[in-house]
């Protein structure tokens, strides 16, 4: 899958190197989009020391549409 997929099919401006905010944790965790595997996004999230994998719409705010 790819990061059209995932914009076509969930209606996100996902795009790599676009910022994020991720709450999952119960905090906002700012964070950039590094790419995707399957349909899920993998970004690397400040105070993270690996690249996690997210659902492009669950718990994921996008600071900056795609271009």
């Amino acid at each position: 899958m790819s990061m059209k997929y995932i914009r076509d099919y969930y209606g996100v401006p996902a795009k790599r190197g676009a910022k994020i905010i991720y709450t999952g944790n119960g905090e906002r965790v700012e964070g950039r989009i590094t790419g995707s595997i399957n349909a899920h996004l993998r970004a690397r999230l400040e105070g993270v020391e690996y690249a996690v994998i997210l659902h492009p719409t669950w718990k994921v705010e996008y600071m900056e549409a795609a271009k």
